[in-house]
């Protein structure tokens, strides 16, 4: 066997390979952590309309424990005076009816007035949330909109809608499974940070001035 200082070292393709695989890690866990910080912080102001974001609808549409979070966080917000008005986002999934039928259904149990709620009832991924929510959304002259949903999940909607030209305030709904179970939180938020690496025309989306 040839001397330690004489032994061949790693080729070109492993070295590349190994600083990939750095870059790749430091750049994924780096982003997770963004993620989660700017989730854990309240940033609601007085806007034109609460944007309540979807999640899964269990058999007989009953809410799941996010989405039922997240409605009773919107709620809150609407009892504090922070818009007069709530737009649900959801479209049908495996469960119907619609996720944003069964929160608009629980939000007037909680008190909101059903006239002071819209749906969108089509949307089935973050995207087109801000997609099909704009159309209403403009209809009714909003230029600021709060955006409800989990921590892990409000930098990326924040995003969406900032592409499609409104300024935007986030308020996370805290009290969810996937925020309080510290290794659901941890694969939420990697999935997330993964996500938006993979859009970064999404990423860097800027407030409109």
């Amino acid at each position: 066997m040839p001397p330690l200082a004489l032994r061949k070292g790693p080729g070109p393709f492993r070295k590349w390979l190994f600083v990939g695989l750095g870059v790749s890690t430091f750049g994924l866990y780096g982003m997770a952590f963004v993620v989660d910080r700017f989730g854990q912080h309240e940033r609601a102001v007085p806007s034109d309309v609460l944007v309540v974001l979807g999640a899964r609808v269990l058999p007989g549409g009953e809410p799941s424990p996010s989405l039922r979070a997240r409605i009773e966080k919107a709620v809150e917000l609407y009892h504090q005076g922070l818009a007069p008005r709530l737009l649900f986002s959801g479209g049908v999934g495996v469960n119907p009816p619609s996720e944003a039928r069964v929160m608009r259904d629980l939000a007037v149990r909680l008190g909101v007035p059903a006239e002071a709620c819209l749906l969108e009832e089509q949307s089935h991924s973050t995207e087109q949330n801000a997609r099909f929510s704009t159309g209403m959304l403009r209809s009714l002259g909003a230029r600021r909109v709060v955006v409800v949903s989990d921590p892990y999940h409000l930098l990326r909607a924040r995003q969406y809608f900032r592409l499609h030209g409104f300024e935007v305030v986030t308020s996370p709904a805290y009290l969810t499974e996937r925020n309080m179970n510290l290794v659901d939180r941890i694969y939420w938020t990697v999935r997330e940070a993964a996500a938006l690496l993979l859009h970064p025309t999404v990423l860097f989306a800027r407030q409109p001035s």
